[in-house]
């Protein structure tokens, strides 16, 4: 079935069977763009059912301007948002400021890649912007829709994420050879 049928189906209905088509659809995208921004499973799985809430009472108001994939991500990106600056509140609240490179070098084992690595510790606008063009393969255009941002800041955010991780995976290599 066709996205325009899946959706279709459910606001007619409102049946958990057609909602569940339409979920059964979604979600496997959904939750793999969730986890590359979380970089935890238990946060992603929350992240996307809140996502389904939020999509299915928007559901009707959805105009087709947009891939419905596209509209989707972009809900998912915006309670992404949400719950860092959540997160960040609670962190500032308790007076321990760790720093986001610390907490994200501190989470990884030994067997992830370098390149996830250098990836999740990129700034929050960087580490979108790298997974939804190089990893996910959206336009910059799309990128700007779903990010509500300029298409030029996409491209410079793309530009200095890739500068980030290519200095990065650099260091690494220098250590790796006894030269730093």
């Amino acid at each position: 079935m066709d996205d325009w049928t899946l959706v279709q189906d459910f606001l007619n209905n409102r049946s958990e069977r057609a909602f569940m088509r339409l979920y059964r659809a979604k979600t496997p995208h959904l939750y793999r763009m969730a986890l590359r921004l979380t970089q935890d499973e238990y946060q992603s799985e929350e992240l996307v059912q809140e996502m389904w809430i939020v999509a299915t009472r928007k559901l009707p108001t959805f105009q087709w301007k947009s891939e419905l994939k596209t509209w989707l991500i972009g809900i998912l990106i915006n309670l992404y948002r949400s719950m860092r600056r959540e997160a960040e509140k609670k962190i500032i609240a308790k007076a321990e400021q760790l720093s986001e490179l610390e907490t994200a070098s501190q989470s990884w084992n030994e067997s992830d890649s370098d390149l996830e690595k250098a990836i999740a510790l990129l700034p929050p606008g960087y580490r979108q912007a790298i997974i939804l063009h190089d990893i996910e393969g959206y336009k910059h255009r799309e990128i700007a829709e779903i990010l509500d941002i300029s298409e030029g800041t996409s491209k410079s955010q793309l530009f200095y994420a890739r500068k980030a991780i290519r200095e990065y995976l650099n260091d690494g290599k220098k250590k790796q050879n006894g030269n730093a």
